[in-house]
Order: structure tokens, then sequence, then C-alpha cells
């Protein structure tokens, strides 16, 4: 699977040819440092002065390169994968080989990165249901409206929350309908393919 990058982040990393290898070394170190502190307006200064150009050239070669690590940590690309994604940028040989390297040495740091800043979602413990029925009111003598009260236990981090859920039972067929559907379209070879290139 190939990387695309956009026209920005190609011009981002257009930089880079400018530089030094070490300095796109450093380059890279402060783009792993991006992902776990945020980012440090003083390295991207202190950078600047060194280099004697304007430090928000530097602050988008960084991030173009952030988003050229991230992206391919993500999916999880071969490094055949990786070059070719990198060869459309025009770069040298010598400059090619050291981003793969940043690429290989930081994967899996990247990847255990970008999973402790992904949210943590409730997850199921329990389902109650009832089903209400009213028959009559003052009004209206013959009358017959259903309704499904559903109580969710969630677990969230080993605390448990309740959910009180109430609606009428032909949204609740559309609702499991739909729900169906999903788990259908995750069966299907394209699906597949993207859930084993999360993982």
């Amino acid at each position: 699977m190939l990387l695309v990058l956009s026209e920005e982040h190609k011009e981002h990393l257009g930089f880079l040819p400018r530089v030094d290898s070490a300095v796109v070394g450093e380059f890279g170190r402060i783009a792993v440092e991006f992902l776990r502190k945020g980012t440090n307006p003083k390295i991207y200064e202190a950078a600047a002065r060194k280099l004697n150009v304007n430090s928000e050239i530097i602050q988008h070669g960084v991030e173009g390169l952030t988003y050229l690590l991230t992206e391919s940590s993500k999916l999880m690309i071969s490094e055949i994968d990786f070059q070719d994604s990198v060869l459309v940028l025009g770069f040298s040989e010598e400059l090619n080989k050291l981003l793969l390297q940043l690429y290989l040495d930081n994967r899996k740091e990247i990847r255990s990165i970008l999973s402790e800043l992904a949210p943590q979602l409730p997850s199921y413990h329990g389902l109650e249901w009832r089903l209400d029925v009213q028959l009559a009111s003052r009004s209206l003598r013959q009358q017959i409206k259903p309704a499904v009260t559903v109580k969710l236990h969630l677990d969230q981090n080993g605390d448990q929350t309740t959910k009180i859920l109430q609606t009428d039972p032909a949204t609740l067929l559309h609702l499991i309908q739909q729900l169906e559907q999903a788990l259908g379209e995750m069966k299907t070879n394209h699906c597949r393919r993207i859930v084993r290139n999360i993982k």
C-alpha cells in the first residue's frame, strides 16, 4: 500500500534536501518528540537560527516529517512501499535511505504513542430492557402506544456507568437493521483489509 502525499505535504518536505543528513536525523528526533509532548516553538527557533532560515519553514518541515512517519506507521507500510511512497518526492537516494531508516527505527514507538493517544471508549457490560405499553388515557380510550426502555451498563477504565434509553419499537427495529447491515459490511474483503492494516 502506497502512501499518497498531498502537494502541501510535498512542499513541507521539500526543505529536507537543502540540509545535511545529520539535520534530517535531528528533525526525525524532533518529530517523534512532537508526537510525545506536543509542539515546542523554542526548538524551531533554535534550529532556524542555526540554519539561517525562518522558524516557520523548520516547523513545516518537522510537521511534514511527522505526518510521513505517523501515516506510514499507522498503515504499517512495508519497506518497499515506503521507498516507493518517498520516491515521488524526488529526493536523492541517500536521503530516501535516511528517511527509510528513520521510519524503521521509530515505527514501533510511533505506533505505541498513537495507541496511547487514542480515546478510551466505554465497553459493553450488561443490558436490561422493559416493554411499556400505554393502552388508554383520559382523553383517548383506545390507544396503543408501546415504548421500549433499555438500561445499558458500560465499563470505562474500570468504572461502571449506566445509560437509560427509551424508544418506540419501529425505531428500535430500524436501529437493529442498521447494526446488522454494519456487521455484514465488516465481513466484506475491503473491510477485512482495512481492519488488518489498522492492527
